[in-house]
């Protein structure tokens, strides 16, 4: 799985995202601590909670328009200056001191977060072409989340020992920095820009239209949303469970969450042997289905040994669901579609995630923890069942096909035999319907 950090171009890229995942954790840090000092006891978590649902909005509202805006900056170029644009917004940040301020500053950056990530999620392809290299290089991104949740509380813990918590916001600021210092380094996929001549709402809608025409993609939506379902339990109620279950949630919730960041590494190591063995629609679909298979062993009690086993399954299930969808996306668009596509995905994943996490919230507090994670794990099989329908089981990447309202001399039909060809089959202006 160390394969695609043999390619220099792709190491600085690797670089780049986990310095600019520290970052983003160290920021989202700050943010809490922040939200802790101006509200207290009493108002930090609404406060908080009011971030959150800002970060949500910005990513949801704004990341197809970003998208708009940047394609006809070449991506590299575009990425640095939106690291650039990120650790500026880190200086004010550590000084202001109302609840207000810091509000509209953390929006701000999440909007512009919601550029970067798909932007440079698209760039990944165009550097690893090759399928199994990049689905190895997925893996590998798969494993630099799951350890920055892991290492950043630590990397805080150790800095608070020597600095005040606004400078948190500085050694964010570091990360950008680090971020943008490798991104120029890269030198890779750089100079892919679109020449499109469209106005701004129809750049804006690309990646929505491209998405909402492709069966494959509808599926990935619902797949994603279905895991959003039960992995939304893990993060909003682990916290919870622990405290009513061991009154102790100060030490039983991080062995909870290392036993799923764990597991959700490890799978991450075994994921690109899978995908060459099953397709992307099967290891989803088993993802979400072995998480809710899994869930009804909540009510056998199990002790704290037990529970971290079956948090790391949670965490290696998770991974299942959420890591091929990379591939998902790069098989269906080309490679300037991609990030108009990526940002699609991203702002429609995190609208799932709006409805998934009060969902979350709201089952632990009516009912018990466990029980609200059997309700969402049923419902969650629903949903993937659904997804299942929605996504073909036979989807190929060449289709055969006709264009029957071209001219016999077009470019694109020109070599074949009375326009009848197959090809790497995407939703474009020659290609506007799935069933073409």
């Amino acid at each position: 799985m160390l394969n695609p950090l043999r390619h220099s171009t792709f190491r600085f890229l690797f670089a780049s995202q986990v310095l600019s995942l520290t970052g983003v954790g160290l920021m989202t840090a700050g943010l809490s601590l922040a939200a802790w000092r101006i509200g207290g006891a009493s108002h930090a978590g609404p406060i908080l909670g009011l971030f959150f649902a800002l970060k949500m909005i910005a990513y949801v509202g704004f990341s197809p328009f970003a998208q708009a805006a940047l394609t006809r900056i070449p991506r590299l170029r575009a990425l640095v200056g939106l690291d650039v644009a990120r650790l500026l917004f880190m200086v004010p940040l550590a000084f202001v001191s109302s609840w207000w301020t810091i509000a509209a500053l953390a929006f701000v950056f999440f909007a512009v977060s919601s550029a970067f990530t798909p932007l440079f999620q698209a760039m990944i392809p165009s550097v690893l072409p090759d399928k199994e290299t990049y689905s190895e290089a997925l893996a590998l991104s798969r494993i630099a989340y799951t350890l920055e949740s892991i290492l950043t509380p630590i990397l805080v813990g150790a800095a608070l020992l020597f600095m005040h918590t606004e400078y948190l916001f500085a050694l964010a600021a570091l990360g950008f920095t680090g971020s943008a210092v490798c991104l120029l380094l890269s030198r890779g996929g750089g100079d892919v820009r679109v020449q499109s001549q469209d106005p701004f709402l129809t750049r804006a809608v690309r990646g929505l239209w491209i998405y909402a025409r492709t069966p494959r993609l509808r599926g990935l939506f619902v797949l994603n949303f279905g895991l959003s379902l039960v992995m939304a339990w893990i993060l909003v109620n682990t916290i919870v469970y622990a405290g009513t279950r061991f009154e102790n949630a100060e030490q039983v919730f991080p062995w909870l969450m290392g036993g799923y960041g764990a597991g959700a590494a490890l799978m991450a190591f075994a994921l690109p042997s899978l995908l060459r063995s099953f397709p992307e629609r099967r290891v989803m679909a088993a993802g979400t289905f072995t998480f809710a298979i899994l869930s009804p062993l909540i009510l056998l009690q199990p002790a704290l040994p037990e529970l971290v086993v079956l948090w790391a399954s949670f965490g290696a299930a998770c991974t299942l669901t959420l890591t091929p969808g990379g591939l998902v996306l790069t098989r269906s668009a080309s490679d300037t579609d991609r990030p108009a596509v990526f940002a699609a995905q991203f702002s429609l994943s995190h609208a799932g995630w709006l409805v998934a996490y009060p969902l979350a919230g709201w089952l632990g507090a009516a009912f018990a923890p466990a029980t609200a994670l059997i309700m969402l794990a049923i419902l969650a099989t629903l949903v993937t069942i659904a997804g299942l329908a929605v996504w073909p089981a036979k989807d190929p990447d060449l289709r055969e096909h006709s264009h029957p309202d071209l001219p016999p001399d077009h470019p694109h039909i020109a070599s074949t035999h009375r326009g009848v060809h197959a090809h790497p089959f995407y939703i474009d202006e020659l290609h506007p319907r799935w069933d073409a």
